[in-house]
């Protein structure tokens, strides 16, 4: 392969680990507040199928974008209604809604099957963009990817060094105290949990408007890529900046798979196509096993030399949920 195949291999990768992005961003600040929204798969599909219809049928981009945002922030507010007022099961509501905004995404979806539509154009950007290897790589991407790049900086930015970040985190963590410190628990948890499913709700767009354009129902490719989300956000501990990288793994992982089958022409495509989510599935085992006492006795058994350097590893890539994830809280 040659330098400028490979540079537009990963700018490739950078551009489809964009949807992913925002909702693996947009779960870790609803489970941030202590709301798990599992409709991020069902949500990714009826926005993209939304998202397209209006674009095609009004011509604007803009407002697919914004329509599928719509979606996404609807979806959320019916998990944290049900969840926060309601007290009802997170999980149990929001797989019911993965379902339902799946199975409405292929019905409602229909008419709309292997119409061209509009596009979201790259825009490289003036003196960046020719700057060697980073000019391709970086900047000559569509609006929705650099998009990507300032929400990892913006967010990380958020919950880590400002007051209402620490809030957040507060709520998230110990809802009694933030409470007392006058925080409105409740409050906090709609508001992060339909700003997390506005920026899922972007994700389906960004595939059927840009990554891959159109609507294609069943063959879309997208089922799945939700729950993929779902575990880049465990896998990147809750921290935007962890969670981007997972994303990106996880695109680079899909690229690898197409670039490497003429290498391997005995291993069916399927295998490679498939691949990265097992991987991705390691992955998560592999930021989490060091909290199981399994390997607490197995390192016990290495040199000391051996077991400081594993467990300062282990150590590092540990993840640990928000304390009140899932846990309803009452006002009083």
């Amino acid at each position: 392969m040659t330098t400028d195949s490979i540079l537009l291999g990963l700018a490739g990768v950078l551009a489809a680990a964009a949807p992913i992005i925002f909702a693996a961003i947009g779960e870790t600040l609803a489970e941030r507040s202590g709301v798990i929204n599992l409709s991020v798969n069902g949500t990714i599909l009826l926005a993209a199928m939304g998202g397209f219809a209006v674009a095609v049928t009004i011509d604007n981009l803009l407002l697919g974008c914004l329509a599928g945002m719509l979606v996404g922030a609807l979806v959320a507010l019916v998990v944290a209604f049900s969840s926060i007022t309601l007290r009802q099961s997170q999980v149990a509501v929001g797989f019911v809604l993965a379902l339902m905004c799946r199975d409405l995404a292929y019905f409602l979806g229909n008419p709309y099957m292997g119409l061209s539509g509009p596009r979201i154009p790259s825009w490289p950007i003036p003196v960046l963009s020719e700057i060697p290897i980073l000019g391709p790589l970086l900047f000559r991407q569509d609006i929705l990817t650099y998009l990507s790049y300032v929400l990892i900086i913006v967010a990380w930015l958020w919950i880590f060094k400002t007051r209402p970040g620490l809030i957040l985190q507060g709520v998230g963590e110990r809802p009694a105290a933030a409470f007392v410190r006058g925080a409105n628990v409740n409050r906090t948890r709609y508001l992060y949990t339909i700003l997390g499913g506005a920026l899922v709700g972007l994700a389906g767009p960004t595939y059927s408007l840009s990554v891959k354009a159109g609507w294609k129902g069943t063959i879309s490719g997208l089922d799945g890529i939700g729950w993929i989300a779902l575990a880049i956000t465990i896998f990147g501990g809750w921290n935007p900046i962890r969670v981007a990288f997972g994303a990106y793994l996880f695109a680079l992982l899909q690229w690898l798979g197409l670039v490497l089958q003429p290498s391997l022409p005995g291993i069916p495509s399927q295998v490679l196509q498939v691949a990265p989510f097992p991987l991705m599935i390691l992955a998560l085992l592999i930021v989490n096993i060091g909290n199981t006492e399994w390997v607490e006795r197995v390192l016990a058994t290495l040199p000391e030399s051996a077991r400081k350097l594993i467990a300062r590893l282990l150590r590092s890539l540990r993840a640990s949920p928000p304390a009140s994830l899932g846990v309803p809280f009452e006002q009083e």
